[in-house]
């Protein structure tokens, strides 16, 4: 029996390619990516997606492979450039496929496979885009799109009779009638929505990582903090992190590290706050004000602040009115 590895996200497409080459006997195993700016959105449960998406499939073997280092050097540098955001789709892909190569050598899979559609994505689900992923991973001939495959090239699979090319489809553009018709079909009702599922694509996420890129070396400790609280540059040097509600409290609290100041405000309701960076007696007060505005208090009243820096336990207190909302909006990342 031939063997395929599929790049198995989750979502509807990359199910459906699946269930094609399965309807045709292939032995199907899958892999599956995360990173640190994955953003999943399914109808019913977290990341549970692609768990789900292999019970639909039959239980099929899966191989989790999580993204760190090397795609964040990706992302700050990607050679193809980046598309509405700072998304490096193109290099995200080029990667994505390598490493599914190599786990398709390792278990001696004869071919990859992708639920990538023509012409549905504007940065890498382009002819020249898909030509270029299949160069420069190395694959070229060996990768199946089975949802648009009659719409390309036949590949190595499809010339050797492997894959009934008859058999496979010609899905096209960014609708996505023709997937919801096929998995009603294959009665699969419980897939990912279509937003997408990367946070360098969310705007004010991408404003967010700019500012870091610009100001700092980024670390993935510093991505995971981009997901938490409201975020304010107060210096070039100098970033404040406000809690919004008690979940972002605790959260804040875990991602503290030795060197950041620590904020809590006493004796009324409101947010925590981290301080990352070089801060002066000007940004600490700073800071305390803006904190404030966020406190359960009266316009104008008084509310004391709490500070001192994470690796120390004397916590220094200061009384402070709330920052006019026009100044923190300057601040606002």
């Amino acid at each position: 029996m031939i063997k395929a590895v599929g790049l198995l996200s989750g979502g509807l497409d990359s199910t459906l390619a699946a269930k094609v080459l399965l309807e045709q006997g292939i032995d199907v195993s899958a892999i599956n990516f995360t990173s640190p700016f994955c953003l999943c959105t399914p109808k019913n449960a977290g990341c549970a997606a692609v768990v789900t998406a292999v019970q639909a499939l039959g239980q099929i073997d899966l191989k989790h492979v999580a993204l760190g280092e090397e795609y964040l050097r990706i992302v700050q540098n990607p050679q193809h450039g980046y598309g509405s955001g700072l998304n490096p789709c193109i290099d995200c892909r080029i990667m994505k496929i390598r490493k599914a190569g190599e786990y398709m050598r390792e278990i001696g899979a004869a071919f990859l496979f992708t639920g990538e559609v023509l012409g549905q994505r504007p940065m890498s689900q382009h002819r020249q885009a898909l030509q270029t992923i299949d160069r420069e991973s190395g694959l070229a001939g060996l990768i199946v799109r089975p949802l648009s495959a009659r719409l390309l090239p036949p590949s190595i699979p499809e010339q050797k009779g492997w894959v009934d090319r008859e058999k496979l489809l010609t899905f096209s553009g960014r609708t996505r009638k023709p997937q919801i018709a096929l998995a009603e079909r294959y009665e699969i009702s419980d897939y990912p929505c279509t937003a997408g599922g990367c946070l360098l694509t969310v705007d004010g996420f991408v404003r967010r990582m700019r500012d870091l890129m610009t100001h700092a070396e980024v670390t993935l400790h510093d991505v995971a903090l981009l997901k938490v609280g409201r975020h304010f540059r107060l210096h070039p040097q100098a970033k404040l992190i406000v809690g919004r509600d008690q979940t972002e409290n605790e959260r804040l609290l875990q991602l503290t590290q030795r060197g950041d100041w620590y904020f809590e405000p006493l004796d009324v309701k409101g947010p925590v706050a981290i301080g990352r960076g070089a801060f002066t007696g000007e940004t600490l007060r700073q800071s305390v004000r803006l904190i404030a505005r966020y406190c359960d208090i009266a316009v104008d009243e008084q509310v004391k602040i709490g500070y001192h820096r994470a690796s120390e336990t004397t916590q220094q207190v200061i009384a402070v009115t709330a920052l006019p909302d026009n100044e923190i909006q300057t601040f606002r990342i």
